[in-house]
């Protein structure tokens, strides 16, 4: 994995708090039309589809499942991260991983007693994102997803690449993936972390590939490399995995579209709706990839039928990782939930993804215990 500590690399803060953020808004911009056909979206706001934060779970600005999740996957490896800083365990985080999601599963409205499984030791699960009062909502989440961890609380074995839970391959698990980008130095161990974030829940290639892309080519874009020579290093990464040609193939057709020039939605739409992680990996890299700006790109990728929040949130991982957060307009900043949540884990990230990590605050492992 990605040697010695501490860790070497150091993550510029605003492209990483970018790409958090705008994944956030992307999410939120698109939440609202999520299950819409782009005749519907015109015919509820106009020619121009969504331009702005539309109402939706009683508010505007509001976040869906694919934040939530997002935020337990980066404390997870926050977390992950501590762990191996105090040699607790190897170095692969899945475990970590697993409970961060038992969490979130249990903001769904599962008691922890029963949503936790093996990890509910205590009465109440630890950490302090999980008592975030604003994360304890419902927002669509996935059926795939939320079937998993039942089942993981019920006693089942943890899913992997080895041990598919099912055939699944929605875009459940690359719309949380971004965060695996922080775990290493080198973009495929990021890779490697994110596939074993997607494999915890979605068991088809198609599901837990396009989360280990989403990580490796936002891993690059911190770095600094412009986004179509990120795609073509995350394409020589996966064909080096068994059964990637489905997301090869996806994400070719995204760059082939983009060098066509700005897609319309029914352009777009020839990608797919979003729903399956290939396709929402498309419609996010072709947006990112034609985009005039950060809120152009994130405009275009919730104008269509299909999964808009999921699209928009992948899209914004991307585009952040560009142009960094004060490319995201303040009023959209301003109304977003969970801003101050994400803008404090997304800090904290950065402080334990450092080479001055706090090695021996015990108030920083009360917040995040290594396991």
């Amino acid at each position: 994995m990605d040697g010695d500590l501490p860790y070497e690399r150091v993550v510029p803060a605003d492209r990483w708090l970018g790409s958090l953020l705008a994944g956030a808004v992307g999410d939120a911009l698109g939440a609202p039309v999520e299950f819409l056909s782009t005749a519907e979206i015109r015919a509820r706001v106009g020619a121009e589809g969504v331009t702005d934060y539309l109402e939706a779970y009683g508010g505007l600005g509001r976040v869906t499942d694919d934040t939530q999740m997002t935020l337990f996957t980066l404390e997870a490896m926050i977390r992950a991260h501590v762990g191996k800083r105090m040699m607790f365990f190897d170095q692969q985080p899945a475990s970590v991983l697993q409970h961060a999601y038992q969490r979130w599963y249990h903001t769904q409205g599962t008691p922890w007693h029963r949503a936790g499984g093996s990890y509910a030791m205590e009465a109440e699960p630890d950490g302090w994102l999980v008592r975030e009062r604003e994360l304890h909502h419902r927002r669509a989440p996935g059926a795939t997803v939320l079937t998993a961890l039942k089942g993981f609380a019920d006693g089942g074995e943890r899913g992997s690449v080895s041990h598919r839970l099912n055939d699944s391959k929605g875009c459940g698990a690359v719309m949380r993936a971004a965060p695996c980008a922080l775990w290493s130095v080198d973009p495929v161990d990021a890779f490697v972390v994110a596939v074993q974030s997607g494999a915890l829940t979605h068991g088809h290639p198609s599901g837990y590939l396009t989360a280990g892309a989403l990580a490796f080519v936002v891993h690059r874009l911190l770095d600094g490399v412009d986004l179509p020579a990120a795609l073509a290093e995350v394409r020589t990464e996966l064909l080096t995995w068994e059964d990637s040609a489905e997301t090869v193939a996806a994400l070719d057709q995204a760059v082939a579209l983009a060098e066509r020039g700005r897609p319309t939605p029914e352009q777009l739409e020839r990608l797919g709706g979003g729903w399956v992680g290939e396709e929402a990996l498309a419609i996010g890299v072709c947006a990112a990839l034609v985009a005039t700006d950060l809120p152009d790109g994130l405009r275009l990728a919730v104008n269509h039928s299909g999964d808009s929040d999921s699209t928009g949130a992948i899209c914004g991982n991307l585009l952040g990782a560009v142009h960094g957060l004060g490319a995201i307009p303040q009023p959209w900043l301003d109304g977003l939930e969970l801003r101050d949540v994400m803008l404090r884990l997304g800090r904290d990230a950065l402080v334990e993804f450092s080479p001055t990590n706090p090695l021996d605050d015990p108030t920083w492992r009360e917040r995040y215990p290594a396991w």
